[in-house]
C-alpha cells in the first residue's frame, strides 16, 4: 500500500511540476507597452491628419456660412450631422479647423525642434569639448536667456518682428537651443574624458573627427528624447502665443487661436475651444508618453 501510495503521489508531484511548467500567458509586458502604443497611437492619428488634411477634411476651413454659426455637435440635441463638432461663430466647421490645425502644430514643433538642435548641440559640443573660456561665455549667455520667462522673450520678440509662421519658428527656434544645450555640455564634459577619446587623441586624430565619430553618437540618445519632448512643449508655446494673438495669424486655423476664439462663447458654445483644446492635450499626452517611453529605452542607467 505504501508503494501504491507513493506512486500516486509521485503521479501528482509530475502533474504540478507539468502544470507549472506549461507557457503562461504573460501580461506584465503588454501592460508596460500600452501607454507607448496609446502614445504612438495618438501620434500617428495627428500625422496622418496633417498630411492627409485635404482628403478627409468634410468642409474647408476658411468658409464662412453665418447661418450656420454656433451649431452644437451632431451628438447634441440641434446638431447637424453635417458638421460633427459644430460650428464656430463664424459658421466655419470645427471639426475641419482641428484637422488643418494639426498640420500648422506639427509643422511648427518638427522646425522649431531641429532649428534648436542645431543650435543648442554645435554649441554645446564646442563648449563641453574646448572648454576653457568658450565654455564660460557659452554658459553665461545660456544662463542670461534662462533668466528670462520664455513666454515673455517671444512675446517681445515677435512683437517686432511681426506675427507670421517664418518669424515664429524662427523666435522660438532661437530661445529654446538652451534645453539641448545644458544637457548636451554636460555629457560631453563627462565624454571628453573617457579612455577612447584620449587614445583617440594619441594616435593623432583631429578634433572634429573625435567630435563627430566618438563624441556625439554617445550623446544622441539624449538629444533624440530632448528633441520629442521639447516638441510637445513648442506645440504649448505655439499654442500661448496664438491664443494670446502672436502666433500664426487668421485665417490660417491654429489649436491655440481656436481655443482663443471660443472665449467668448464657453457658457453657449463650449465646444468651438474644447475641441481644440483637447487637440492639444492628447497630443502632448502622445508625445510624452512615447518620450518617456525612450528616455526609459536610451538611459543605460534606467535599463534592468
Amino acid at each position: 500500500m505504501s508503494e501504491v501510495s507513493n506512486a500516486i503521489r509521485l503521479g501528482s508531484l509530475t502533474r504540478e511540476a507539468q502544470v507549472r511548467s506549461r507557457p503562461r500567458l504573460r501580461l506584465g509586458g503588454f501592460r508596460q507597452n500600452v501607454p507607448v502604443i496609446l502614445g504612438a497611437l495618438i501620434i500617428a492619428t495627428v500625422i496622418a491628419s496633417a498630411l492627409l488634411a485635404d482628403v478627409i477634411s468634410p468642409h474647408d476651413p476658411t468658409t464662412q456660412q453665418i447661418s450656420q454659426r454656433l451649431l452644437p455637435p451632431s451628438f447634441l440635441p440641434g446638431g447637424s450631422s453635417e458638421y460633427w463638432l459644430g460650428t464656430d461663430q463664424l459658421g466655419r466647421d470645427t471639426l475641419s479647423r482641428i484637422i488643418y490645425g494639426a498640420r500648422v502644430s506639427l509643422t511648427i514643433g518638427i522646425a522649431v525642434v531641429l532649428l534648436s538642435g542645431a543650435i543648442g548641440v554645435t554649441l554645446a559640443l564646442v563648449a563641453g569639448y574646448w572648454g576653457g573660456r568658450v565654455d564660460l561665455l557659452l554658459a553665461r549667455i545660456a544662463d542670461i536667456q534662462q533668466a528670462i520667462p520664455f513666454l515673455i522673450l517671444a512675446i517681445a520678440v515677435v512683437a517686432v518682428l511681426g506675427s507670421n509662421l517664418l518669424n515664429l519658428i524662427l523666435v522660438l527656434g532661437i530661445t529654446t537651443w538652451v534645453f539641448y544645450f545644458r544637457v548636451v555640455r554636460g555629457e560631453v564634459l563627462a565624454t571628453r574624458q573617457e579612455v577612447y577619446v584620449e587614445a583617440a587623441r594619441v594616435v593623432g586624430c583631429k578634433d572634429s573627427r573625435i567630435i563627430l565619430r566618438h563624441v556625439l553618437p554617445n550623446v544622441a540618445g539624449s538629444i533624440i528624447v530632448i528633441a520629442t519632448l521639447l516638441v510637445a512643449s513648442t506645440i504649448i508655446f505655439e499654442a500661448s502665443l496664438s491664443f494670446l494673438g502672436l502666433g500664426v495669424q487668421p485665417p490660417t486655423p491654429t489649436w491655440g487661436g481656436m481655443v482663443s476664439d471660443g472665449r467668448d462663447y464657453l457658457a453657449d458654445a463650449w465646444w468651438v475651444s474644447f475641441f481644440p483644446g483637447l487637440a492639444i492635450l492628447l497630443t502632448v499626452l502622445g508625445i510624452n508618453l512615447c518620450g518617456d517611453w525612450l528616455r526609459d529605452k536610451l538611459d543605460p542607467k534606467l535599463k534592468d
